[in-house]
């Protein structure tokens, strides 16, 4: 899915009020525009291309790393000499004049414009007698919607929702009340998971893998629903799904998709098995972000997985692991917070002592070094040492090519666990039990199911995968703060999270501005 097209709007939108109205006069500098191009189902596919493209963006500021660097599990890391503005994620500060989180705003809103565009030209396009291609266009445009709309929602709280274009009378809407976003979103995910087939795209080779299906759409509303009814205290999702549709769907996700988990969880992650790796597509792989190193330092194009360099070591290749920048050191709390035998934490985390490897921190310049840092995700050398991106011909910052797993099946058991509690509590233990198996390779691990394990389980099974951040902040900010708070003899480990930002990221400044005084600075900014 890395065709472009090239349409005349708002294709570098930031925000509502980022376009002048002598930009939207201008002449298209194409012969394809929104009035002209989507007559033909190839058009259509370019356009729902498009919004998969936007995907790819994850680039240094997202929210993977931010996210993590404000979790319990990270600190800001990077090098000594570098802009605080890890820091401040990390010890939740805030610099007005560096615009934070600019990326994670624009990237979603621009994904958003793009679902919307194809959403609006679907019935300009003559598809004949093959209205189902439309209908699977339309569930998947709207999932990704969905998506960025979530993503954006879950960082700032209260945003702006779109299901349309906007016109120049709409530049300086509001932001909406959660329930009105996440309606749009329930709306869009039930769409997606109504109206898709039953198709599973992890298998090898397979052409669609990383198109969106019925059962991503499925695990999402779990995940949605979850979120939503925590963090807000909701019973149902936005009036939109009730508790009893989302265990239906989430159920038919475990049972029927023909997800499984990976044999041993180790070959999840290239660095942690090389030859024993599963591969991207495979079958634990309910959604992912593909990636690919063919942009070969083409810093125009977004091919290849940008977030990688920022975790990886500092100062040099190390061992079997390639170069990077050092972000997000990894806080010994997680490391430790793993049972003996429990084969996750090997697979997770680098820990240079126990690895033999002579990390030098204050020759690397690594700032805030704890011993411990990313093995989910790190780029690997080749055996001659030299970084397998680079060994390929790419650029080691931009070239990195393993996919982002959004949603895995051990992700979708645990939510399914969590969501029977109460009503199916046998069901619930069992789906718990199948991740703590493959975790300790034995039955002998088993734990009581409950609220508490889920959750705490969901920080071993899923760390450093981007959801530790938003399963405590739904918990509320005082389990946030209880969890967060770091108090240390080293004064660069002090964190302390302040509950008057209600758990929320502080919004870019630029779109404050431009909103023309209808957007306010989140609280605690």
């Amino acid at each position: 899915m890395k065709r472009y097209i090239k349409l005349f709007a708002l294709s570098s939108l930031l925000v509502l009020g980022a376009c002048s109205e002598d930009f939207l006069e201008n002449e298209p500098y194409t012969d394809k525009v929104t009035e002209n191009f989507y007559k033909t189902p190839a058009d259509a596919f370019e356009g729902l291309v498009a919004v998969y493209d936007v995907l790819q963006r994850e680039a240094y500021g997202g929210p993977l790393i931010v996210s993590e660097q404000a979790s319990d599990d990270c600190f800001g890391g990077f090098g000594i000499a570098d802009p605080a503005g890890d820091l401040e994620w990390d010890r939740f500060l805030y610099t007005i004049d560096k615009d934070m989180n600019a990326n994670i705003w624009t990237t979603s809103y621009l994904g958003i414009y793009r679902a919307n565009i194809l959403l609006e030209n679907l019935d300009k396009v003559n598809w004949g007698a093959n209205t189902a291609l439309k209908t699977q266009y339309e569930a998947e445009a709207r999932f990704l919607r969905a998506h960025f709309h979530f993503q954006a929602a879950k960082m700032f709280g209260d945003i702006i929702p779109l299901d349309h274009t906007v016109t120049t009378s709409e530049f300086e809407l509001p932001r909406a009340t959660p329930d009105v976003t996440y309606a749009l979103i329930a709306n869009d995910l039930k769409f997606a998971a109504d109206n898709l087939g039953p198709e599973n795209y992890s298998q090898k080779g397979n052409a669609n893998y990383g198109r969106i299906t019925k059962w991503a759409a499925e695990a999402y509303i779990a995940r949605t629903f979850l979120f939503y009814t925590d963090y807000y205290k909701k019973a149902d999702l936005a009036g939109v799904i009730t508790k009893a549709q989302a265990v239906t769907y989430i159920n038919d996700a475990v049972s029927n998709s023909g997800h499984g988990l990976v044999a041993d969880f180790a070959n999840l992650w290239l660095a942690a098995s090389f030859e024993n790796f599963a591969g991207e597509d495979n079958t634990e792989m309910v959604w992912a972000v593909r990636f690919n190193g063919s942009g070969k330092g083409n810093w125009d194009l977004h091919e290849g997985n940008r977030f990688q360099v920022n975790i990886a070591p500092r100062g040099g290749a190390i061992g079997k692991y390639a170069t990077g920048w050092g972000g997000a050191t990894v806080n010994p709390d997680l490391y430790n917070a793993y049972e003996a035998g429990d084969t996750r934490r090997n697979a997770t985390i680098i820990s240079y002592a126990d690895e033999n490897l002579n990390f030098d921190a204050q020759a690397r310049e690594q700032r805030q070094y704890t011993g411990y840092s990313w093995k989910k995700y790190c780029p690997i050398t080749n055996a001659a040492g030299t970084a397998v991106v680079e060994a390929n011909g790419g650029n080691f910052q931009i070239d990195n090519y393993q996919d982002y797993a959004i949603i895995r099946y051990a992700d979708v058991l645990l939510m399914a666990a969590e969501l029977n509690l109460g009503t199916n509590a046998g069901l619930a233990q069992a789906d718990l039990d199948k991740v703590r198996d493959r975790a300790f390779k034995n039955t002998t691990h088993r734990i009581a199911v409950s609220k508490a394990a889920i959750l705490n389980e969901r920080r071993l099974e899923l760390a450093l995968e981007g959801q530790r951040y938003f399963d405590l902040i739904r918990q509320g900010v005082d389990v946030a703060k209880a969890a967060i708070d770091n108090t240390d003899a080293d004064s660069q480990f002090n964190v302390t999270f302040r509950t008057e930002t209600l758990g929320w990221f502080p919004l870019p400044q630029s779109q404050v501005i431009l909103s023309n005084g209808t957007i306010k600075q989140n609280p605690g900014w």
